[in-house]
């Protein structure tokens, strides 16, 4: 099973390496970082700096495509990557995506009608692509799956691994990764968190994630 996770330009890093981890777990399964072209590729704050093993065309087939969020500038509205996604969507077995990678799946025409959900920044801009946004925080609607923000890309793959291979098999991962969340504050959706910490990230952040798609 070949396991491809595009990156691009200004990628946010762990919506990639978390399910990385867990999906490298899988038995019988190879993961792939894929991009336009094999060169150093950056994450979204510059600091980290990765080369892909092979390019998008490279790897016309895959089985599973997980989709990190990030910075998609140079892929909305019609970039590289949203036009690999439409090509190797007609034969994958699961096409999912971690929080604004749905961006990038709905731009490619894959959500139109389906529920699915992103970082709760950016909900609304999904109806852009004629899909039905959700605050949950793993989405399943046929073979694709959507993560909510970042940190719910771990979660996703487990869930992933679990419909593969089954929930022994996920277990087993997630205990060889000790993913144990016991995060320090009850803060992680904005259902939870103080409205003062709310109304201060919605505008740090909402700039920012209503630029990723363009008018």
């Amino acid at each position: 099973m070949q396991i491809a996770i595009p990156l691009y330009d200004e990628f946010t890093a762990l919506d990639a390496i978390g399910p990385h981890d867990v999906l490298a777990s899988l038995p019988g399964a190879e993961v792939v970082l894929v991009a336009e072209r094999t060169d150093v590729v950056s994450n979204d704050h510059g600091s980290v700096r990765v080369v892909p093993a092979a390019t998008l065309d490279e790897v016309p087939k895959p089985d599973v495509v997980v989709v990190p969020g990030g910075n998609h500038h140079n892929q909305l509205p019609d970039g590289p990557v949203v036009q690999w996604l439409r090509r190797v969507d007609a034969t994958t077995t699961w096409t999912t995506s971690v929080c604004t990678g749905s961006l990038l799946l709905g731009a490619a025409g894959l959500l139109d009608g389906r529920r699915a959900t992103s970082h709760w920044l950016a909900l609304e801009q999904l109806t852009r692509f004629g899909a039905e946004p959700t605050g949950e925080r793993v989405v399943f609607d046929g073979k694709y799956v959507t993560a909510a923000g970042v940190s719910a890309g771990i979660d996703m793959a487990l869930r992933l691994v679990a419909r593969i291979a089954g929930d022994e098999v996920a277990q087993g991962v997630q205990l060889g990764i000790e993913y144990d969340p016991q995060p320090p504050f009850d803060a992680g959706s904005p259902e939870k968190a103080p409205a003062a910490v709310v109304d201060f990230v919605d505008a740090q952040l909402r700039p920012m994630v209503e630029g990723r798609v363009p008018a």
